[in-house]
């Protein structure tokens, strides 16, 4: 083609995609972030520490507590690692989850799971901060009193957190 030729109509739509192959790139990719990213357990235990140990921390520091900056490393993120691992690795149960875990409705299965694991960790946190001091030779400090707190609180945002991730990685089965 000369150079004082312009190309026509034709000419410019053989040279590039259709509109249709287009559009089918462009559903490929929605469908591809549609889906969610498969629940994996050392990436969900990193993220329950991570989390609460950065926004704790900074919470922190921004208020000028010492002590909740040190909370949020210590107790705070490690009480979320620790139940999102615990959850994490029961409602997966090896692999293949039980069940109910499955068919129950969301709403259920994570309100079953919140009331147990905050129950246990408010009891760990009160054995901590009353039982121990006094039958142990361990000496009463405020960051003890913080235990009955903290516990709860990391335990049912981790609890909830990793139920509601795991849930949405899994199908109900057919039968």
């Amino acid at each position: 083609m000369p150079a004082t030729q312009h190309r026509t109509g034709r000419d410019r739509a053989a040279s590039r995609p259709s509109r249709r192959s287009r559009r089918s790139r462009r559903s490929r990719r929605s469908r591809r972030s549609r889906r969610s990213r498969p629940f994996t357990l050392w990436r969900e235990v990193l993220t329950a520490y991570a989390a609460p140990a950065l926004t704790a921390g900074a919470a922190g520091t921004a208020t000028g507590q010492p002590d909740l900056a040190l909370a949020a490393c210590t107790s705070i993120a490690g009480t979320s690692a620790v139940v999102a691992f615990l959850v994490g690795a029961w409602l997966r149960h090896g692999g293949r989850p039980r069940r109910w875990t499955v068919t129950a409705p969301r709403g259920v299965l994570t309100l079953v799971l919140l009331i147990t694991t905050v129950g246990a960790a408010a009891l760990l946190g009160w054995f901590t901060a009353q039982w121990l001091p006094a039958h142990a030779p361990i000496p009463t400090a405020p960051w003890l009193e913080r235990l009955r707190i903290d516990l709860p609180v990391s335990a049912a945002l981790a609890t909830t957190i990793v139920t509601l991730r795991w849930r949405s990685t899994t199908t109900a089965p057919t039968t």
